[in-house]
């Protein structure tokens, strides 16, 4: 497989399928605004004893995490155990915003009254910061 830059990482990375779409997303978060640099692939954390990766961080101005995004390549369908993943990164994360993507389709999130109700748009970097 082809190589493909990952400007968060700084490096070159096997281009799987899911990576491509990480990139992809990569792409659209820094459209809307988000600075390079309040962003990070692949970031391991824990949840309990057992060890997660998430896909993309969006950190505010605060450096605390404000989204998460989880990418999945474009055969995996973005059924409920893809967004029961997400949410569960989100009990250790405290995100307010969770992105969900196989690169066809994308789920955008929004924490609201204690849960995540669907947006209708992509929001930019500072309507996130706003609904922080």
């Amino acid at each position: 497989m082809e190589p493909i830059w990952d400007p968060l990482r700084k490096k070159h990375v096997t281009a799987t399928p899911e990576e491509q779409v990480r990139q992809w997303f990569i792409l659209r978060l820094l459209d809307c605004g988000v600075p390079a640099h309040m962003m990070m692939s692949e970031v391991g954390f824990k949840f309990g004893r057992k060890a997660y990766r998430a896909d993309i961080i969006v950190y505010g101005r605060d450096t605390k995490p404000l989204a998460v995004v989880e990418c999945k390549r474009p055969d995996v369908d973005l059924g409920p155990a893809v967004l029961e993943q997400a949410m569960r990164y989100n009990s250790v994360l405290g995100v307010k915003f969770l992105f969900v993507t196989n690169g066809k389709k994308t789920y955008l999130y929004i924490l609201e009254d204690g849960r995540f109700v669907p947006l209708g748009q992509m929001p930019t970097y500072e309507q996130m910061l706003c609904r922080q």
